[in-house]
């Protein structure tokens, strides 16, 4: 549905996107992600037609960007970080002001009462958009996008703003859309990457780090698994003696249990089988184990190590 092949964007000696490519297929919902000044903002403006590239290809549902920008742009709806609302119109005049503007043929007032309903906005449908929360003008933003049906949704910071109740029902209606649409969904926030996408590309100092299932991301850093523990005893002895076991490459303290009981977290070489190495270092120190069990990796913990460089298993270049 939407093609990224080889893409560059110079600005004067700055090479800010540097030959990334990827494929986003038919309904599916990616992930993009990138820390500060990556080019992930570069690339999203290059795919919506904002900004241009030096060189390479955007190919949006058999649509090149630069060889037919009138039909890629038709193909997609987007909703930038600031949604683009004129705050004295009414949400019914708004809309319809957007599908005028977009010059669509679909039935109009059948359509943007589709779209009000899809988008939960029905209730303030003939309010003025300035008197409206934060996450009701969110919600407008994500109405204008959809306008026109365009088989392509892009969401910039779709939840920034939003409390923990509006987060929770703009995950659902991205999912929603999921079920008809190819939505590409860049956000800070990674537990919203993680609850939502199917997949999840990262990209870093303008090149693509990593591209993977959402379920496959946390194993992308090499040779790396963890341990979680509860462990009885004083940390002043416990830590050293984690820190000693062969295969051990880092050992922390999380929190303290509801029981009393030390939280640790400890890294291992995937060579090593450290178990009965912690066991006897615990029993050497009379510090007993109450709990031990493999622990993944948090979304949060391999996006920093995949964008601080460390060595990762990632498929790159996008994928069919």
């Amino acid at each position: 549905m939407v093609e990224v092949k080889n893409l560059v964007k110079r600005y004067g000696d700055k090479l800010a996107v540097n030959n990334v490519s990827f494929t986003v297929n038919e309904g599916e919902i990616l992930g993009f992600l990138g820390p500060n000044g990556a080019g992930k903002s570069t690339t999203m403006n290059i795919i919506t037609g904002y900004l241009s590239s030096t060189s390479g290809t955007v190919t949006v549902d058999g649509c090149e960007i630069l060889d037919d920008p009138k039909g890629a742009k038709s193909k997609i709806g987007y909703l930038p970080e600031m949604p683009p609302l004129y705050q004295d119109m009414t949400v019914k005049r708004y809309l319809e002001f957007v599908y005028d503007l977009k010059k669509v043929t679909l039935p109009k007032q059948e359509h943007l009462a589709e779209v009000a309903k899809v988008t939960k906005i029905t209730d303030v449908y003939n309010r003025i958009i300035k008197n409206l929360s934060k996450g009701y003008r969110q919600r407008v933003g994500l109405a204008q996008a959809l306008i026109g049906n365009p088989p392509v949704i892009i969401l910039d910071e779709p939840s920034v703003g939003l409390d923990p109740k509006q987060i929770i029902e703009m995950r659902n209606l991205i999912r929603g859309l999921g079920k008809k649409h190819t939505v590409i969904l860049s956000s800070h926030v990674l537990s919203e990457i993680q609850a939502v996408c199917d997949r999840i590309v990262v990209i870093n100092n303008g090149q693509l780090v990593a591209d993977e299932s959402t379920q496959e991301i946390t194993s992308t850093v090499k040779g790396v698994k963890r341990l979680q523990l509860h462990i009885s005893g004083s940390d002043a002895s416990i830590m050293p003696a984690l820190r000693s076991v062969e295969g051990v490459t880092r050992a922390r303290k999380i929190s303290r249990t509801p029981d009393g009981y030390g939280e640790y977290v400890v890294e291992y070489n995937v060579d090593n089988d450290i178990r009965k190495g912690v066991f006897n270092a615990m029993a050497k120190i009379n510090c007993p184990i109450v709990m031990m069990r493999n622990a993944e990796m948090s979304l949060e913990d391999a996006f920093l190590k995949i964008t601080n460089g460390e060595d990762v298993t990632s498929r790159r270049g996008g994928r069919k």
